[in-house]
C-alpha cells in the first residue's frame, strides 16, 4: 500500500512538472528576425561612422596624453554641427558631456557610450583602424561594437531631432568618457559636475547588452539583453615569501608551489555562494519558453530545481555561473628573476567580480582566509562595491521594452546580470535607474570580437539604433 502511495505521489509530481513545461508556449522572440537596413541612409551612416573608427583612441592608465581624443572631437564637430551649435558642451580632460535643454517637464535623462578603445593586437582581416566597409555592409575596426557605434547613433539621433525643430520634454544629456576601458577619471569627473549642478537623472542608459540571437546556449530567438545588475570589481595580489636559495637544493612548499596549490584549489572548487537572484530568475523565466525541452523542463520548474541549478550552473556555463556568484580569475604572476634561483617572494594577481549577495568585503575576507592556509599574504590593489540592482519592473525598464517593440518588432527584452564593468557604476550617485543596453543588432561573431580580433558591425543596424534613441527621447515622459 505504501509503495502504491509513493508511486502515485511520484506520478503526480512528474505530471505537474510536465504540465508546467508544456504550458510554456514559444514567444514571438523565437521567430523574430532583424532585417538590416540596406537603404542609402544606412550607407551614409556607415561612411560617417567609419570616419570615427579611423581615429585610434586606445586608452591606457599609463598614458596621460589626450591629443588623440581631441582629434576625434574635431571629427564629431564636423559630423554633428547642430549639436555643437545648440547644445552646451563640457570637456573633462578628453571626456565629453553635451546638454540639450528641454522643457523641464520632468527629470533629465542621459545616454552614454565611451569613445576610448582597447589595444588591437594580432592579425585582422581588415586593419583595426581602417574603417573598411566590406561587401556585406560591415564596418570594420576596433571600437565598432565597444562602443563607438552606440555613441554614433545617440549623437545622430539628437542631431536629426534638432534639425527637425523638436524640443524634448526634459533636458537630454549625452556623455562619452575617454577612460572607460581602465576605469579612469572621465566618468567620475562628469558625475561630479552633475552633482555640483544639482542634476538628478530619471534614467541613465549606457553600454551593456545588445540585440542578439541565442543569447544563452539552448535559448532560441532574438533578445535584447538589458543589464540591470553590475557586479563589483577587485584586483588582489596573493604573495608567498621564503628565504630564497639555490634551485639545486629546493625545499618543500617553495613560494611558487604554495601559490600553485592555492590556485589549483580555487580552480577545483569555488568558495563563493551561488544564488539564483530575482534578476536571474526573471531572465530564465522570459527565455524558458524558447528553450529546448530538457532545459525547459528544468526552468519551467525553477523553484523546485533552484538548489540543483545553483550547484550545477557554474559547471555547465561559465557565463551563467558568473551571473550567480562572485568570481576569481588569476591573471598575472611573478617569481624569481633567475632561472636557477628560488624566489624570496612570488605572487599571483586575481581579478574578482563581486556579486550583490556576497559583496566585496565578505568575498575578500573569505578568499584571504583560504590564502592564509597556504601561508600567503593578501593585498587588495583595488576594490569597489557591486552596484544597486535596477528593478526590471521600473518605468525606465518598461520604456526600453516599449521602444524596442516599436523599432524591433518581435524581439523580446530581457534583464540580465552584467559580468563586466561599465562607466554606469559611477552614475548611481545621480540616478536610481542605470540601465546597460546598446540598442544595436550584432551576430555571434561580432559579439565574440569585443576586445578580440576582427571587431565589426553592420552599417545596416545603425538606422535602427538611431531610431531607438529618437523614440527614447520622444517617449521619455512615459518612463518616469
Amino acid at each position: 500500500m505504501i509503495g502504491i502511495i509513493i508511486a502515485a505521489v511520484v506520478l503526480i509530481f512528474v505530471a505537474v512538472l510536465l504540465i508546467r513545461t508544456v504550458s510554456l508556449k514559444p514567444t514571438e522572440a523565437l521567430n523574430a528576425k532583424v532585417e538590416l537596413d540596406t537603404s542609402a541612409r544606412a550607407e551614409q551612416y556607415g561612411r560617417e561612422f567609419a570616419s570615427i573608427i579611423r581615429h585610434e583612441t586606445i586608452s591606457s592608465r599609463f598614458d596621460d596624453s589626450r591629443e588623440k581624443f581631441y582629434q576625434l572631437h574635431e571629427t564629431l564637430e564636423e559630423l554633428f554641427p547642430n549639436i555643437h551649435a545648440k547644445c552646451e558642451k563640457n570637456v573633462f580632460n578628453g571626456s565629453l558631456l553635451f546638454k540639450w535643454e528641454g522643457k523641464k517637464e520632468h527629470d533629465p535623462i542621459l545616454f552614454m557610450s565611451h569613445h576610448d578603445v582597447v589595444e588591437a593586437g594580432g592579425t585582422w582581416e581588415h586593419e583595426p583602424f581602417s574603417g573598411d566597409i566590406d561587401e556585406k555592409g560591415r564596418v570594420w575596426g576596433r571600437g565598432a561594437v565597444d562602443t563607438k557605434a552606440s555613441l554614433f547613433c545617440m549623437l545622430t539621433a539628437v542631431e536629426e531631432l534638432i534639425a527637425e525643430g523638436y524640443e524634448p520634454a526634459c533636458d537630454v544629456y549625452i556623455a562619452s568618457s575617454c577612460t572607460e576601458e581602465y576605469s579612469g577619471d572621465g566618468a567620475p569627473a562628469t558625475v561630479r559636475y552633475l552633482q555640483e549642478k544639482g542634476v538628478r537623472l530619471a534614467f541613465v542608459m549606457d553600454e551593456g547588452g545588445m540585440i542578439i540571437e541565442e543569447p544563452i546556449a539552448g535559448v532560441k530567438g532574438v533578445y535584447g539583453m538589458v543589464g540591470v545588475v553590475e557586479k563589483g570589481y577587485g584586483d588582489l595580489k596573493f604573495i608567498a615569501r621564503s628565504g630564497g636559495g639555490h634551485a639545486s637544493a629546493p625545499k618543500k612548499n617553495t613560494p611558487l608551489v604554495r601559490l600553485g596549490k592555492f590556485m589549483a584549489d580555487m580552480d577545483k572548487k569555488s568558495p563563493f555562494t551561488a544564488k539564483l537572484t530575482p534578476t536571474v530568475k526573471e531572465m530564465f523565466r522570459r527565455t524558458a519558453p524558447n528553450m529546448n525541452f530538457g532545459m525547459k523542463l528544468i526552468f519551467a520548474n525553477m523553484n523546485i530545481f533552484a538548489p540543483l541549478l545553483e550547484k550545477l550552473l557554474p559547471s555547465i556555463s561559465s557565463v551563467a555561473g558568473a551571473m550567480i556568484r562572485t568570481t576569481l580569475a588569476f591573471t598575472t604572476a611573478k617569481g624569481s628573476d633567475g632561472l636557477n634561483v628560488l624566489p624570496q617572494e612570488a605572487y599571483v594577481t586575481g581579478n574578482m567580480r563581486f556579486i550583490q549577495h556576497q559583496d566585496a568585503e565578505e568575498s575578500i575576507k573569505l578568499i584571504s582566509g583560504i590564502a592564509k592556509k597556504y601561508d600567503l599574504e593578501t593585498e587588495v590593489i583595488y576594490s569597489d562595491a557591486a552596484c544597486p540592482v535596477v528593478d526590471y519592473k521600473s518605468h525606465a525598464f518598461g520604456l526600453v521594452e516599449k521602444v524596442a517593440a516599436e523599432v524591433y518588432p518581435g524581439v523580446q527584452i530581457c534583464p540580465y546580470v552584467m559580468t563586466g564593468g561599465t562607466d554606469a557604476k559611477y552614475y548611481q550617485a545621480v540616478s536610481d535607474n542605470c540601465l546597460r543596453f546598446a540598442p544595436l543588432y550584432i551576430d555571434q561573431q561580432q559579439y565574440g570580437s569585443i576586445h578580440g580580433l576582427n571587431e565589426n558591425i553592420y552599417a545596416g543596424t545603425l538606422p535602427m539604433g538611431v531610431d531607438f534613441y529618437k523614440n527614447m527621447i520622444r517617449n521619455s515622459r512615459e518612463g518616469i
